[in-house]
């Protein structure tokens, strides 16, 4: 077909003008992985001179050490996407919901894997890449599902040429390739024409499309600006023409909800076809608004309009070099060079002859010597060996590998090792200078992050547009379900039950409804990044316990909540028993309630406990209070929290008065 062909000739232009735009960044990320990771450090012709002098070639690799400090810096930092309203036609829960959709699609998916390794990659060689991906939720559904994929291959993916971009968001094309066996490709693709290499549809077709025993499958990505219509609704409603479906759709065609005005705006169509060189295997419209491949760049250099992108050890192989040849020569010259012979007249080794022959080899007992008539007193010596050498080697090699360090920025207290430092602010002063000094990498993690968020939000109204219930993971980690896109009877937060109103037309008491529309209303999001707690709940139980060692009085408040937060088995039932123990406000008795002004009493007392107990806290944490006067402070507090406990124990007695009365 002749689209196909023009299609196929677009991509084929379009792949050339990629792969040589990364040509010089793909070569140089392939050198750091063989160099930092398979430890390819001695240059071949080197190497293989020194094999045929049976000399060594050691390899010291220290590079590894030096990533994994920041790789794993990177994986205890985990960035969190977080959704927030933006007009009118949002609002906070919805947010919510969409925040814990993101969060479930991100567990579902394993999104960790695909940002460990998409990190991992920029920091070994440059850049690395995660892709958003959709397929249905089960095989007997027609309900689709949102993953975060992981890109294992980063050679695998191409990018638009053209892209300025941080975080791709300005992609308009790119590929996805990879080279599948004769065999296999049969199988996956059994309707696909089995074009020999030397068919006419091959013409002009090079590497890499073609290989001996293997054909290159490629996702051919593109993005294109479309003019789109967008509608206002009589409800003040705003929505694309392409995205009225379902119940609305419904509304404005029986006439219950009219198009009340409409304009022209500019919007984004992405397509996908999967391709070889000579033949359109299938393709797709994307329901996104950008191509789903997300990547993650290390440390980024524009030369002249060209982007090079590059690894933490780029700028460190040399030093690395130098170490290892130190390292080597430093060996050679002490464990692997000749022994020093011994030096006697002639005739003075006559006598036990195989043992001198073989006294730099074996460990003798003794060994006789001939004494010489004309030199009487001459015995066989050895001379000093000279050391100097190997020990200006290792000199050098200690200078290599301080020059590896400061290259990279990480210093020894950054990877662990002990120092002159005694405080444990100085420490981690110092170790934080190495953390600054590669934070660059961290923080392109979370530009990507971010990014996805984007491609998300603007994904998700489009999958999810019909009524169906999902599964939203809350902050605390804790699951449950939601129904969007339908109504959901409003209940009271005290007491749960369903609140009502009265219908104007009908006067009937009806229940209240509302519905989350994930297609109303503008969202944006923000990304933060802070230390791995497993949930919210771990690190509201790690600030309560801090909170108590600074504050111990005020124990009979926060053990309670403190024991809900745990993850014991059985946590729920200690807690109540806890609150069992802990003082409680009076209640209302038989005869009458507290009176307002003793309840209004009561509360200023709780919040004047509430405040000295943050105030303590903020003494404690101060370090500018020497001792004297922290526990001068520490003892005032003790007796305004006495003194409070006693007036409230004079209101309830009073309020117990009343009561009776």
């Amino acid at each position: 077909m002749a689209k196909d062909s023009d299609l196929l000739r677009e991509a084929r232009e379009a792949f050339a003008l990629a792969e040589d735009a990364e040509a010089d960044n793909r070569r140089e990320a392939e050198d750091d992985v063989r160099f930092g990771r398979l430890g390819e450090q001695w240059p071949a012709a080197i190497r293989a001179q020194r094999e045929r002098e049976q000399r060594p070639c050691l390899t010291i690799n220290r590079l590894p050490a030096f990533m994994r400090q920041v790789i794993n810096d990177a994986r205890q930092n985990k960035p969190s996407i977080r959704v927030r309203p933006v007009d009118s036609g949002a609002d906070i829960e919805t947010a919510a919901i969409l925040s814990g959709l993101i969060r479930n699609i991100e567990s579902a998916s394993n999104a960790d894997v695909a940002y460990d390794t998409a990190a991992e990659c920029a920091i070994a060689m440059g850049f690395g890449y995660w892709r958003i991906g959709l397929d249905y939720a089960h095989q007997d559904s027609f309900d689709l599902d949102i993953s975060i994929d992981r890109v294992a291959n980063p050679f695998a993916v191409y990018g638009d040429p053209y892209s300025t971009a941080a975080d791709s968001a300005d992609w308009n094309t790119a590929f996805v390739v990879e080279l599948v066996p004769k065999a296999l490709f049969k199988r996956l693709y059994p309707g696909a024409k089995a074009t020999d290499w030397s068919g006419a549809g091959w013409a002009g077709v090079t590497e890499p499309w073609i290989d001996s025993g293997a054909v290159m499958v490629a996702e051919y990505w593109t993005r294109e600006e479309v003019e789109r219509e967008v509608l206002r609704l009589s409800d003040d409603t705003v929505i694309g023409a392409d995205r009225l479906t379902g119940e609305l759709a419904a509304l404005v065609a029986s006439g219950v909800v009219t198009i009340a005005a409409t304009r022209k705006a500019k919007g984004w169509k992405v397509r996908q076809a999967t391709l070889t060189a000579a033949e359109v295997l299938k393709s797709r419209d994307w329901p996104g608004q950008y191509i789903p491949i997300v990547p993650v760049y290390g440390d980024e250099v524009n030369l002249k309009g060209r982007r090079h992108f590059r690894s933490l050890i780029r700028d460190a192989k040399d030093p690395q070099r130098m170490h290892n040849f130190w390292r080597t020569a430093a060996t050679e010259m002490t464990a692997l060079a000749p022994r020093v012979p011994f030096i006697g007249p002639v005739g003075a080794f006559a006598t036990d002859a195989d043992k001198w022959a073989t006294a730099n080899r074996v460990s003798h007992a003794y060994i006789e010597y001939d004494v010489v008539p004309n030199a009487p007193g001459a015995a066989p010596q050895r001379l000093p060996l000279d050391g100097g050498a190997a020990a200006g080697a290792i000199q050098e090699a200690l200078m290599a590998s301080d020059d590896m360090k400061a290259v990279m920025g990480l210093h020894d207290a950054s990877l662990g090792a002990p120092g002159n430092e005694t405080s444990g602010r100085a420490i981690m002063a110092r170790q934080r200078e190495g953390d600054v000094s590669t934070f660059h990498f961290i923080d392109n993690v979370s530009r990507a992050i971010r990014h996805t968020g984007r491609i998300l939000i603007d994904l998700i109204p489009r999958v999810y547009d019909s009524p169906r219930i999902v599964r939203i993971l809350g902050e605390d980690g804790v699951t449950r379900t939601q129904p969007v896109n339908q109504p959901v009877p409003v209940t009271d937060p005290a007491t749960g039950a369903p609140l009502t109103e009265r219908d104007p037309a009908t006067g009937l008491t009806v229940p209240v409804t509302r519905i989350h529309d994930l297609a109303a209303g503008r969202y944006d999001l923000t990304v933060s990044a802070g230390p791995s707690f497993t949930s919210r709940r771990e690190e509201a139980a790690f600030s309560m316990a801090e909170t108590l060692r600074a504050f111990p009085e005020a124990a009979p408040i926060i053990v309670p909540e403190l024991a809900r937060n745990l993850d014991w088995p059985g946590a729920d039932a200690i807690a109540r028993k806890l609150d069992a123990l802990a003082p409680k406000a009076p209640e209302e008795g038989a005869g009458g309630g507290i009176p307002p002004e003793l309840q209004a009493q009561i509360a200023a007392g709780l919040q004047q406990i509430e405040a000295l107990t943050m105030e303590n806290a903020r003494l404690r944490a101060g370090e500018a209070l020497d001792g004297a006067r922290l526990e001068l402070e520490r003892e005032k507090l003790r007796l305004e929290a006495t003194k409070l406990q006693v007036e409230q124990a004079e209101v309830a007695a009073r309020a117990m008065a009343a009561g009776m009365g």
